[in-house]
């Protein structure tokens, strides 16, 4: 009975053919981990140190961390100015007392410049219109004065003469008429610039005019209102009225546009002055 109970295995397990001893299955295992590199076991054990460090290693990063620390202290208190570092409180009260002298002086300076900016703004704006005007007026006497061409709006006053001649006073009092009712410019026969100097003159032929002959019809460019202008012609015992009594045909033109292009030179009308 024992030996039938299961002590056969124990028994024959040692001399079982085929069967290899333990110490060479042991060896077998340990030819298997040799295979191992060099570089991956010290990957293994950097790992292993990293996720579960020592007491030792822990002691390390803590006093890195604080020698860190206190070089970046270091830097900074390096970089602070300590110039009032060695102050009492009454020499600080002082030094921003002066400080605050010096930000409200520097203030009203700079109100004051800003007040000389402001002016000299002004004075800039007053000139260019002083000179704009003058600009103006210069034109407007040169215009006056007969020294340029013009062009606007006008009439155009045609007299044709009758059977007598043109009256040298009816052509004087329309050229005053005219004068008064704003006429910018006046010429006659497209040829004679007519300026407060100008001086008219029967002539055999025509009449004389700043000393040229011009001749019937005379044609008469004026410049301005052209409403204004047609009525202080027609008024009555008129300029028109007079002409019409000397047996002259006269018409009057309203233009949007005009041309007086006749100038006087400059050493005509110095003569006549």
């Amino acid at each position: 009975m024992p030996d039938e109970a299961g002590a056969v295995p124990s028994a024959e397990s040692p001399g079982e053919p085929g069967a290899e001893p333990a110490g060479s299955a042991g060896s077998a295992g340990s030819t298997g981990f040799t295979g191992e590199s060099a570089d991956e076991a010290a990957l293994g054990r950097l790992r292993e140190a990293f996720f579960r460090p020592s007491r030792a290693q822990l002691v390390v990063g803590v006093l890195l961390a604080a020698l860190g620390f206190a070089a970046i202290t270091q830097v900074r208190a390096n970089g602070t100015d300590d110039t009032y570092k060695g102050y009492r409180e009454q020499d600080l009260v002082d030094v921003l007392s002066g400080l605050a002298g010096t930000a409200q002086r520097a203030r009203s300076q700079i109100d004051q410049l800003e007040g000389q900016r402001r002016q000299l703004e002004r004075s800039q704006q007053a000139q260019s219109a002083a000179v704009a005007a003058a600009q103006r007026q210069a034109q407007e006497l040169d215009i006056l004065a007969g020294l340029v061409p013009v062009t606007g709006p006008g009439i155009r006053v045609t007299v044709t003469e009758g059977p007598r001649p043109v009256d040298v006073d009816s052509v004087l009092d329309t050229i005053e008429e005219l004068r008064a009712a704003g006429a910018e410019a006046m010429a006659v026969n497209g040829e004679v610039r007519l300026v407060a100097q100008s001086a008219v003159e029967s002539a055999p032929g025509g009449l004389r005019i700043d000393g040229k002959l011009v001749a019937s019809p005379y044609v008469l460019d004026v410049i301005g209102d052209p409403h204004t202008l047609s009525g202080a012609l027609q008024l009555v015992d008129g300029p028109v009225a007079q002409f019409k009594d000397a047996g002259a045909t006269v018409t009057i033109q309203q233009r949007s546009s005009l041309d007086v292009t006749a100038v006087r030179p400059p050493s005509t009308q110095s003569g006549s002055e």
